[in-house]
């Protein structure tokens, strides 16, 4: 059986060969400062919502990779609330999404504090408010005290993937990540970011929860690169993508001498690939800048923002008047009253289709293309 990279002496000085990785590495830190600089053009209202979006697809896809389902909604709804940011149509969520949401905005609004024992701690108690993980009850807030193996397969023919660090180690190990992490201010906070991640998982402290408190840390890096709390890219939905590639090169590393090139290598392109889907998200937030910025003085109720909104985000199917109603928990007639002011202002149009069940659109303001 091949050793784990924590059983060798020189754990956990890891090494990386420079060449590899500076072009990739150069051209993500110039990604950054390239998509921070489009942000800053857009001016406040259009990066609230960015960040806004981004928060909410790292929240439900970092979830989502460990097979849970949030709602997307909920998560939206209670990160707009916690950020004071003033959003149509916001809907009550459980104590476990509130929970979620907690850790995520500590570690990305508060980026610059300290990386205590405490706070990581605290992190998993609001990630596990019940003290369950599904039916299983575990130990909450506090590092594990038992053994830690990722395994697949049925009963009785189960494959060892991965056996992390004895319970009794996890507390001195965990001393000196902390340790490392506070005190390192050599290290550029990207490269900072990738390592942290890869020892994070190694370790395995905690009884579950250890993937999604790993995504955060490395949030938490990533907005320290940045100096900023404003989140413009989201890392858990490309490796949620990137899945299959993300464990096996884990796999593979985790049996390495202490050379992490590897890891390194592909987390800096999934780093990249995560800042060029922003380039479409981005799109669609100028559009909806655009919008808002030319209708700024139209006069617009709360159920017709919310049901603008649906529409610039990117409406499934076509809008009539009976969805317009459920959506915005109202009367077909009200609906319709709705509709019809808005098509009287020239925000909505009719569709060529006409008849009983008429579809509306927004009327282009772009020159792009607005039928939904």
């Amino acid at each position: 059986m091949a050793k784990y990279i924590y059983e060798y002496k020189n754990w956990p000085d890891f090494t990386w060969d420079d060449k590899a990785i500076n072009a990739l590495f150069g051209e993500v830190r110039l990604m950054q400062g390239k998509i921070i600089g489009q942000m800053n053009a857009l001016g406040f209202s259009a990066k609230e919502e960015a960040t806004l979006t981004t928060l909410t697809l790292d929240i439900v896809k970092s979830s989502e990779i460990e097979g849970e389902l949030l709602n997307y909604d909920q998560v939206r709804s209670s990160i707009a609330r916690r950020l004071g940011i003033n959003t149509a149509g916001l809907v009550t969520s459980n104590r476990h999404i509130e929970g979620v949401v907690e850790m995520m905005l500590d570690a990305t609004q508060r980026y610059n504090l300290p990386l205590t024992e405490k706070r990581l701690l605290g992190w998993h108690a609001a990630l596990f408010p019940t003290g369950y993980s599904g039916p299983y009850e575990i130990k909450v807030g506090r590092y594990r005290k038992g053994e830690m193996q990722i395994v697949s397969g049925a009963m009785g023919k189960e494959k060892v993937h991965y056996e992390a660090v004895k319970p009794e180690m996890v507390k001195k190990e965990m001393d000196k990540f902390l340790n490392w992490f506070n005190n390192d201010h050599i290290l550029d906070s990207v490269l900072k970011a990738a390592i942290a991640h890869f020892w994070f998982i190694i370790i395995h402290p905690f009884d579950d929860g250890n993937g999604r408190i790993g995504r955060a840390i490395t949030d938490l890096l990533l907005a320290c690169a940045e100096s900023s709390g404003e989140r413009f890219y989201s890392m858990s939905s490309q490796i949620l993508i990137e899945r299959k590639r993300y464990y096996e090169i884990l796999q593979k590393v985790q049996h390495s001498k202490g050379d992490i090139t590897e890891w390194l290598e592909w987390f800096l392109q999934c780093l990249k690939n995560a800042m060029l889907a922003t380039e479409n998200t981005t799109q669609k937030i100028l559009q909806k800048a655009e919008f808002w910025k030319l209708h700024e003085q139209t006069s617009i109720n709360e159920r017709q923002r919310l049901m603008l909104n649906k529409l610039l985000d990117g409406f499934e199917g076509k809008l009539q008047t009976s969805k317009w109603a459920k959506i915005a928990n109202t009367s077909t007639d009200t609906a319709l009253r709705d509709i019809k002011d808005l098509i009287e202002k020239g925000v909505l149009k009719q569709t060529a289709e006409g008849g009983r069940n008429a579809n509306y659109e927004l009327v282009d303001f772009t020159g792009l293309p607005t039928s939904l």
